[in-house]
């Protein structure tokens, strides 16, 4: 191995000590709690060395982001071996709202909070293939069930949109905490996993009827 070689490896080596301890620090603290010095203290260099690597925080969240959604990639793609894709539409519902459930500081981060956007703002020529690669699973999921008859008439972009905007819709009720305070409020079930179901099932029913 060259000069060069070694000195991009350890570059990229380090650039990855740098994210793991931004993710422990995240984990642990949360966003607001996490900085620049901070992440520099646990991994034991200075802020300086951090920031050639990293512009400002927003980048180093950014990076987190993308590993929050090739998280999630990786959990749909469990779901390959499922050969009906109305279950496996099914299946990848339910497997988002656990996403979200057992990674909800990741869920956070990835869908709620804006500043892992900024950097995309600021530099337009970046692409977010991880971000991509989420939808994709879903809308090729999507004109799978098109095919079978489902959906007739729906554009599929659109009503893929639908479809996850929904689910969505109910992990965010789930990891805030307001979906259970309305279980104790307004129905008889005594779980969070079961309204969880129940509510994703009778989405499902309503789909499935669209046939």
């Amino acid at each position: 191995m060259g000069i060069e070689d070694r000195k991009q490896r350890h570059k990229d080596d380090l650039k990855e000590t740098i994210l793991r301890a931004a993710k422990e620090l995240f984990l642990e603290k949360g966003y607001e709690a996490t900085s620049m010095r901070n992440i520099a203290e646990k991994i034991e260099y200075s802020a300086a060395t951090i920031y050639l690597h990293f512009k400002d925080k927003n980048e180093v969240f950014y990076a987190l982001h993308k590993e929050g959604f090739r998280m999630l990639v990786t959990e749909f793609r469990t779901l390959e071996n499922v050969s009906d894709p109305f279950e496996r539409l099914k299946a990848m519902g339910h497997v988002y709202v656990n996403f979200a459930v057992e990674n909800p500081d990741f869920y956070q981060l990835m869908f709620v909070m804006a500043q892992p956007l900024e950097v995309l703002k600021l530099d337009l020529t970046l692409c977010w293939d991880e971000g991509d690669d989420a939808f994709r699973v879903l809308l090729e999921t999507v004109i799978e069930c098109q095919k079978l008859g489902y959906f007739k008439g729906f554009e599929p972009n659109g009503f893929s949109f639908m479809v996850w905007s929904t689910v969505h819709g109910l992990a965010s009720l789930r990891t805030s905490g307001h979906l259970d305070h309305v279980r104790q409020v307004k129905t008889q079930m005594a779980d969070i996993n079961v309204v969880t179901k129940h509510t994703m099932d009778t989405f499902m029913s309503m789909m499935e009827q669209l046939k």
